[in-house]
């Protein structure tokens, strides 16, 4: 099988050394390697251990596509609202961190067919009466994910009217100040926000406030996997190793290793 990768020294110059080091040592050992780009920082999609070791459901499901592919699979840490800069400089060969495939990212990068179903939902104290509407969320302080689809609906349809929006660099910092009062309310993913907030200890005196926004704004097309302008072979040869780990049964595996409900259709 031809090379699908061609990983060169300048492309992985701006790396960090601890991550340089593990790429390259990777792509000495096998020079087929497929390297994503991914922020530990989403539990249960992305998240690292106490040893470091990279965990979570897109980790599972980028290793089992690579080994559809035959390819040795590469992780490079990079913080979210880089992501898309740092894939156009090379730094790896495609974003695998819970991306929404949405317009705007588009027309900068190409994404592979969906991995899984998105959607965003309030998280607020139990039994407040804030609404994902402008009229509700007027004078109150609303933390979302920086680089998060939500985060760009929420500057666009709710602070120029008056909502306060506070941008973090990982979830658990937003729900650090959430839970402290510095926030009166959070803007994510609803499927990260039930299962790394709301179902923990410190959750417990939170809840979804009102309905999912389904503005598409807010949720885009659905999570996929980032490739560059014009990678056509490389997403053709992710999205053959991903239906075929879907109709083998492997997805269906690593989902329920990690939820109880569907997250491909939902």
């Amino acid at each position: 099988m031809k090379r699908l990768i061609r990983s060169t020294l300048f492309a992985l110059a701006a790396v960090p050394l601890v991550v340089l080091t593990a790429a390259s040592a990777a792509s000495a050992a096998n020079p087929q390697t497929l390297t994503f780009g991914v922020d530990p920082t989403f539990p249960p999609f992305e998240t690292k251990t106490p040893e470091g070791s990279l965990v979570g459901f897109d980790i599972d499901l980028g290793n089992a596509i690579c080994a559809q592919m035959n390819v040795h699979c590469a992780w490079v840490e990079q913080s979210f609202d880089g992501m898309i800069p740092a894939l156009k400089a090379r730094k790896f060969d495609a974003i695998l961190s819970a991306m929404t495939a949405t317009p705007a990212r588009r027309e900068q990068i190409d994404f592979t067919e969906k991995l899984y179903a998105g959607s965003a939902r309030l998280v607020a104290p139990a039994g407040s009466k804030l609404q994902p509407t402008v009229e509700s969320l007027r004078g109150h302080r609303i933390g979302v994910q920086q680089g998060s689809v939500q985060e760009t609906y929420a500057r666009a349809e709710w602070a120029p009217k008056g909502v306060t929006i506070v941008s973090y660099q990982s979830p658990d910092q937003i729900y650090e100040d959430l839970s402290t009062g510095r926030l009166d309310a959070s803007f994510q993913a609803s499927i990260q926000a039930e299962l790394s907030f709301l179902r923990t200890p410190r959750g417990k005196p939170f809840a979804f406030a009102g309905a999912e926004v389904n503005d598409p704004r807010a949720t885009g097309e659905g999570i996929a996997i980032g490739t560059r302008k014009g990678d056509a072979q490389l997403i053709a040869k992710i999205n053959q190793a991903f239906e075929t780990i879907r109709k083998n049964g492997t997805y269906d595996k690593l989902e329920h290793k990690y939820f109880s409900f569907d997250i491909y259709g939902e």
